[in-house]
């Protein structure tokens, strides 16, 4: 109840200059100033017990009988009190048969005369109630603002992204005096958060993710994080990972059908491989990384995908130059429709059972035009999500199917080239600038033009002057077959 505590007296409804208080800080419209207290001087250690104001507002005590009256009256809505995580009515401390309606005021002479007149229509009388508010009221921003110096307001870092139980921000330098208390606060006010970390700015520069430091909370960056569906667990110290891409890993998967067979060149801990595998498609997912290969391997059993994910760890420029033969040669079981709910197997076979005896039995539950009769051996899409480097893989394209021609006819089962889905970092900012350099870099390490089936996606924009793209094109057959 925030301490609330009533310090009574009974007013007359007598007129006086009309006093208003708004608090910038709150932003609502009341009469009352709710902003908490300014404490500049704390800057490494947060002091809770700081945080406490005492405001007195109008209550207005009626029978409880009179109570609904008050609230569902039309000429008391804007009077009545409408702060948030406070109560509007209260039991009167000294009669139990009384009620008090709090007011959005501190003083009479700030009601209407509309509303002076309404409560003396109630027999209501005007009391003073003592407010008191203590840290767990205000919100992050507030508490921010009241520590924060005034120049740095603007940027106020309160916001974050969560990854499982885990805040991870990105502070600017100007903050990181302060980041002890901003990681506090940030802990104390979303309680499903345990820890809160900040990227700094060096990251690992063989398997490209970031390093941080623990601001708040427990030391535990092992995560279990859900997403399209699929719950993912990874060290979140040690493999990459970004929330802000579940639009882009939906998006990719989207346009996959589910007879495809993905090869997903730097994997991770399988954002884009486990969805596809959950929609049916077959996939085999890489990453160089040890940490993320084994958590994707852990990922892949969690979400009873086994059958359909194949996990490696090793140089992405390899996995590109092998996996079309490991098809070939290993290749995936036929897709065989859409997987069942326990309810729904039960019915198919109770179906197929009733099939034995009745030739008028009911229809299968699984859609016969999209399964497949052959098992799936050629590799449909590529998906290449490292965008800091994933051009300069596009070479080990050249010539990738040329040594399997030489061996076997391979020429008919890829007669339609992959797809192959490309994220990347461009410096330029217009959309027509960003295209001509992204086609030019990928032409470049593809020794070939590309045709007018490419596509660019812009995904995000990272920094100001960063943007990251993702550009989709069909594996021109001269590359494949270079030599």
């Amino acid at each position: 109840m925030l301490g609330l505590q009533s310090c009574l007296s009974t007013l007359p409804l007598r007129k006086h200059p009309r006093l208003y208080f708004f608090s910038k800080i709150m932003a609502r419209t009341l009469t009352l100033d709710v902003s908490p207290p300014v404490h500049r001087w704390m800057d490494t250690t947060l002091q809770r017990d700081a945080f406490k104001k005492t405001i007195p507002v109008l209550a207005a005590r009626v029978p409880a009988s009179k109570t609904g009256s008050l609230l569902k009256s039309d000429v008391m809505k804007k009077s009545l009190m409408d702060l948030p995580k406070v109560r509007s009515v209260l039991r009167d401390p000294h009669d139990d048969l009384e009620r008090l309606v709090l007011l959005n005021v501190s003083e009479d002479a700030a009601l209407s005369s509309e509303v002076r007149n309404f409560l003396q229509e109630q027999s209501a009388t005007l009391v003073v109630h003592n407010l008191d508010l203590t840290y767990d009221y205000w919100t992050a921003d507030e508490i921010l603002h009241s520590i924060l110096p005034e120049e740095l307001w603007k940027g106020s870092p309160s916001g974050f992204a969560i990854t499982g139980h885990l805040a991870h921000m990105n502070l600017n330098k100007e903050y990181l005096p302060y980041k002890h208390i901003i990681g506090q606060i940030v802990l104390d006010k979303n309680p499903m958060i345990k820890t809160v970390v900040n990227k700094l700015d060096s990251i690992d520069t063989k398997y490209r993710f970031f390093k941080m430091e623990l601001l708040a909370g427990e030391p535990n960056y092992v995560v279990e994080h859900h997403e399209s569906n699929c719950r993912f667990t990874f060290d979140f110290t040690r493999v990459y990972w970004n929330s802000r891409l579940h639009t882009e890993h939906d998006r990719l998967v989207q346009l996959f059908q589910p007879t495809d067979v993905i090869a997903d060149v730097f994997a991770g801990v399988g954002p884009f491989a486990i969805p596809a595998a959950k929609k049916g498609c077959a996939v085999f997912a890489n990453d160089l990384n040890p940490e993320s290969a084994r958590y994707l391997s852990q990922n892949i059993v969690d979400n009873k995908v086994a059958s359909l994910v194949r996990a490696s760890c090793e140089d992405g420029r390899d996995f590109i130059k092998k996996v079309i033969s490991r098809a070939r040669d290993n290749p995936f079981p036929a897709y065989t429709g859409p997987k069942l709910s326990k309810m729904q197997e039960k019915e198919e076979r109770r179906r197929l059972q009733l099939a034995k005896f009745s030739p008028t039995a009911a229809p299968a539950l699984v859609d016969q035009s999209i399964v497949e009769n052959q098992s799936r051996q050629t590799v449909s899409h590529f998906v290449m999500n490292l965008p800091d480097s994933a051009i300069d893989f596009l070479d080990a394209f050249r010539g990738v199917l040329l040594e399997s021609a030489s061996e076997r006819d391979l020429s008919g089962n890829n007669a339609n080239m992959p797809m192959v889905h490309c994220h990347c970092f461009t410096r330029e900012l217009q959309p027509d600038r960003a295209e001509a350099d992204i086609i030019q870099r990928v032409e470049s390490k593809l020794g070939h033009q590309l045709d007018t089936e490419a596509a660019l996606h812009m995904v995000r924009s990272v920094a100001p002057n960063k943007d990251m793209y993702c550009i989709s094109f069909r594996l021109p057959r001269d590359v494949a077959f270079a030599r």
